[in-house]
């Protein structure tokens, strides 16, 4: 994948809003207002890895350790909690993979949501 085939999956997510709060490298990705998914665009102050491409991604804090181990292109997030987000070297990657973790992300915001609220994305 390249990014704009993560930031095209992403908002083809039911309900996902995008904006920049934390300045023009960096896309954040919300589902009710909560961020599941930050797509680093370049350059700036969080360049890690050389220019690498990357998102963050919030997941389980047991699945992120699992993704760490099984994968060298998955790392703890840079810039976020490291026990609940971590780095995906996307291009490293298979897209099937990264969708599906990226879905995984959405999913997991989704079920934290007030009932109400989460019947519209469950």
């Amino acid at each position: 994948m390249n990014v704009e085939q993560v930031r095209e999956y992403t908002l083809s997510l039911y309900g996902v809003t995008e904006d920049q709060a934390f300045g023009e490298d960096i896309l954040n990705f919300r589902l009710e207002g909560k961020i599941f998914v930050c797509l680093w665009l370049g350059g700036g102050k969080y360049d890690m890895q050389d220019g690498v491409s990357r998102i963050a991604l919030k997941l389980s804090p047991d699945r992120n350790i699992e993704l760490r181990e099984q994968y060298s292109a998955v790392t703890p997030a840079y810039h976020w909690n490291k026990t609940h987000w971590s780095d995906v070297y996307y291009e490293q990657m298979e897209d099937s993979l990264v969708k599906e973790w990226i879905k995984e992300s959405y999913t997991l915001i989704a079920s934290k949501l007030p009932k109400a609220v989460r019947q519209k994305y469950l």
